[in-house]
C-alpha cells in the first residue's frame, strides 16, 4: 500500500480532534486534505469548482466530527462525505444548466491550472503507457468520472474496495461490475490516444474524424475505437498495450498544489502558539495553555492553522488550492459552521448539539505591501484565472493591471519592473529569444513560477528572428528549468503543414523535448464581430486539431497590419469583439489562458485597455467584464 493513504490520522488523534483539541484538528484535516483533493479533482475533471467543493467537504467534516461515532472509521467516513459532495456539485450545475440553456460555458470552464489527466502526468512524471491510461481517462463518460475518481485510488493503494462501494452506496458486487466495465472503456480509449498520436498517423483515421471537434468525448471515443478495432494498421499499435492494473499499481497520491506546504501543520513543526477569539470583537489577543475549543490556532510567525485555511476564508480562495492568493482569517470560533443549516447533510452525521455562530468583522483590503494585520483582506478582484493581459511599462501601470481584473499578466521577459503583481494574480515569465538563453535569465525563469513561455515571433525578423533548428537546439536548456513550457508562439500559419510551429513540433518529437502547450498569436483582419470570432475559433480548432495539446492565445485583438501602418477598428467594435471573442474562448476546453493584447493604451496601440492607472478605455471596460 502507498504510505500516502495511510498517513491519514490514527484512531487517537480522530478521537482528540473531536473533544476539542485544536491541534489535533489541525492535524486531522491537514492529513485528509490530499485525499479530498485527489477525489474531488478528478472526479470534476479539473472543473474551476474544485477548490470550493474541497472547502465544502472539509466545512462538514469539521462541522460533523464531534458525531462520528466509530473514529475507527473516519477515512471511509471521510470519502463518503467527499462523493457526496461531488454529488451535490454535480446536481447544482446540472440545475444552473436547465436554467440557463445555451450558456453552458458559463458552468464548463475548466480551470487552467486543475486538468487532472495533464497534471497527473506532469507532476507524477508519466511516461510512456502510464502518460497513455491519464490520457484516456478524458474520453470516459461523464457518469463514471466519480467512479474513476475512487478506483484510480483503490489501484494506486490509498482506499480499499469497501471503502469505495460505501461511499457509492453500492456492494462490492456491483462496484466491481461498473470497474470492469470502465476499465474496459479506458482501454478502448487508450487505442485511440495510441493511434491519434501515431507518426506517420492512419490516413483513414483521419478521415474518421474529419468532424470530431478535438475535444475528448464518449461519443467520439465508440466511434474512433470501432475504426482502430477493425483497421489492421491501428489495431497493431494497441498489441503491445500492458494492463492498466499493472501500470497504476504503486503511483503516489497526486501532489497537491504548490503554496500548500508552507500552511500545513506538520508532526515535526505542530503549531506553537494560539490565539482566543471572542466574538464579536475583531481583534486577536494571546491565551496561554493549550488550546480550547473556542480556540482558532496559529503558527509562531502568525499564520493560520489547517482549519482556519481550509473553512474560513471567502468561496475560491483557499491558499492551499490556489498558490500565492492570501487566506481570508475570520474571527470566529473553532467550532463555527459559516453554512447554513443544512438539510441534505448525511442522515449518519448528526450535528453537534450546540449551534455557534460565526462573527464575520468587515472586510478591508490592504495593499499589496501591507504587512499582516487582524483585519481580513477582501476577496481579490481576480475575474479569471484564465484571463490575462500582456503588459509594458507606463504611467499608472501597476494600477492598470489591478484594475483590469486580471488573473495573469506578462511583460515578454523574466522580470516585471515597476510593475506590481495584483493581489490573486501571477506573472508568467517569456525566455524571449535565443540572447536570453543564459544561466542568469533560465533562473529567474524557474523562480518565476510553473509556467514559461518560449521564444515570441521567432518567424519574424523584428522578433525573436531564430530558425528552427537553433530553437530546438536551445530547447533543452529550457526544459531543465523544469517549468511547464509553451511552444514558440508563432505571428501566423500555426496548423500550416512544414510551417515553422509544425517543423518545430515534428523536430521537438523527434528529439524527444518536452512541449507542455501550443502558444499562439491572432490578430484579426476583418473587424466584423462575428466573422472575426468565427475566424478565431477556426484558426485554434485547426490547431489544435494538429497537435492535440492546450492552447494558450499570448496576444490577440483586431488590427490589420500594412506597409502603411496599422490599422484599427472603433472602440466600439474592438469591445464587441473582445466581448463575444472572450465568450467563445470559454467553451473551448483546450483553451487554457489567453491574454489581450494589451494594457496600455496610446495613440499607437489603440486596442489598449487603459490610458493611465484608472482610465479604462471603452475596449477595458469590455476587458473588465470578460471572464
Amino acid at each position: 500500500m502507498s504510505s500516502a493513504g495511510r498517513a491519514l490520522p490514527d484512531v487517537g488523534l480522530v478521537v482528540a480532534a473531536r473533544q476539542g483539541d485544536q491541534r489535533a484538528l489541525d492535524d486531522v484535516v491537514a492529513a485528509s486534505l490530499p485525499l479530498v483533493y485527489n477525489i474531488v479533482g478528478r472526479a470534476l475533471r479539473g472543473h474551476a469548482d474544485v477548490d470550493d467543493v474541497v472547502q465544502e467537504t472539509l466545512v462538514r467534516v469539521i462541522r460533523y466530527l464531534p458525531a462520528l461515532n466509530d473514529p475507527a472509521a473516519y477515512r471511509s467516513w471521510l470519502v463518503a462525505i467527499t462523493i457526496r459532495q461531488v454529488r451535490d456539485w454535480e446536481t447544482r450545475r446540472r440545475v444552473a444548466l436547465n436554467r440557463d440553456a445555451g450558456l453552458d460555458a458559463i458552468h464548463n470552464v475548466p480551470d487552467p491550472a486543475s486538468d487532472f489527466a495533464g497534471m497527473t502526468i506532469l507532476r507524477l512524471g508519466l511516461t510512456d503507457q502510464r502518460r497513455e491510461v491519464a490520457e484516456a481517462t478524458r474520453w470516459l463518460d461523464p457518469d463514471d468520472q466519480e467512479l474513476l475518481s475512487l478506483w484510480w485510488l483503490e489501484e494506486t493503494g490509498e482506499i480499499t474496495r469497501n471503502e469505495v462501494a460505501d461511499a457509492l452506496g453500492l456492494s462490492p458486487g456491483h462496484v466491481a461490475v461498473r470497474v470492469h466495465r470502465m476499465k474496459e472503456q479506458i482501454q478502448s480509449a487508450r487505442g485511440v490516444v495510441r493511434a491519434l498520436r501515431a507518426r506517420p498517423g492512419c490516413p483513414d483515421l483521419g478521415v474518421v474524424a474529419t468532424e470530431w471537434d478535438g475535444v475528448p468525448s464518449s461519443l467520439w471515443r465508440k466511434r474512433l475505437a470501432r475504426h482502430v478495432r477493425d483497421c489492421a494498421f491501428c489495431a497493431r499499435l494497441g498489441s503491445t498495450l500492458l494492463p492498466i492494473d499493472r501500470l497504476l499499481a504503486g503511483l503516489p497520491l497526486l501532489p497537491l498544489p504548490a503554496g500548500l506546504g508552507a500552511h500545513l501543520p506538520s508532526a515535526a513543526a505542530p503549531t506553537a502558539a494560539a490565539q482566543a477569539v471572542a466574538p464579536p470583537a475583531p481583534t486577536v489577543a494571546p491565551a496561554a495553555g493549550p488550546t480550547s475549543p473556542g480556540a482558532v490556532s496559529t503558527d509562531a510567525g502568525g499564520g493560520q492553522s489547517i482549519v482556519d485555511l481550509a473553512v474560513n476564508r471567502p468561496r475560491g480562495l483557499v491558499p492551499s488550492l490556489a498558490a500565492g492568493v492570501a487566506a481570508a482569517v475570520v474571527a470566529i470560533t473553532m467550532a463555527v459552521v459559516i453554512l447554513p443549516d443544512d438539510p441534505s447533510a448525511p442522515s449518519w452525521a448528526a450535528p453537534p448539539s450546540a449551534a455557534p455562530t460565526a462573527v464575520v468583522p468587515p472586510s478591508v483590503a490592504p495593499s499589496p505591501s501591507a504587512r499582516p494585520s487582524s483585519k481580513p483582506p477582501v476577496t481579490p478582484v481576480v475575474s479569471s484565472a484564465r484571463k490575462g493581459v500582456g503588459v509594458w511599462n507606463f504611467a499608472g501601470a501597476s494600477q492598470a493591471l489591478a484594475n483590469s481584473k486580471a488573473g495573469w499578466y506578462y511583460t515578454w521577459g523574466t522580470q516585471h519592473p515597476g510593475i506590481s503583481t495584483p493581489r490573486g494574480a501571477t506573472f508568467v515569465p517569456m525566455i524571449r529569444s535565443a540572447e536570453n538563453v543564459t544561466a542568469t535569465e533560465l533562473a529567474r525563469a524557474k523562480a518565476a513560477g510553473p509556467y514559461l513561455l518560449t521564444f515570441n515571433e521567432p518567424d519574424l525578423p523584428d522578433q525573436a528572428n531564430m530558425t528552427v533548428e537553433q530553437a530546438l537546439d536551445l530547447w533543452p536548456q529550457l526544459m531543465a528549468t523544469g517549468s511547464r513550457l509553451g511552444s514558440p508562439a508563432v505571428a501566423w500559419g500555426g496548423p500550416d503543414p512544414q510551417g515553422w510551429l509544425d517543423r518545430f513540433m515534428t523536430g521537438a518529437q523527434a528529439r524527444g523535448h518536452r512541449v507542455d502547450f501550443i502558444t499562439l498569436h491572432w490578430f484579426g483582419a476583418d473587424f466584423t464581430t462575428a466573422t472575426a470570432v468565427a475566424q478565431l475559433r477556426q484558426y485554434l480548432q485547426a490547431v489544435y486539431q494538429r497537435y492535440r495539446k492546450p492552447i494558450w492565445l499570448t496576444e490577440f485583438a483586431l488590427i490589420r497590419f500594412g506597409a502603411g501602418g496599422s490599422q484599427f477598428p472603433s472602440q466600439e467594435q474592438q469591445a464587441a469583439f473582445l466581448t463575444a471573442a472572450t465568450a467563445m474562448l470559454g467553451q473551448l476546453p483546450y483553451l487554457q489562458r489567453y491574454a489581450w493584447f494589451g494594457l496600455p493604451a496610446t495613440a499607437k496601440d489603440r486596442s489598449g485597455l487603459f490610458s493611465d492607472g484608472a482610465e479604462a478605455t471603452v475596449v477595458g471596460r469590455a476587458f473588465q467584464a470578460a471572464r
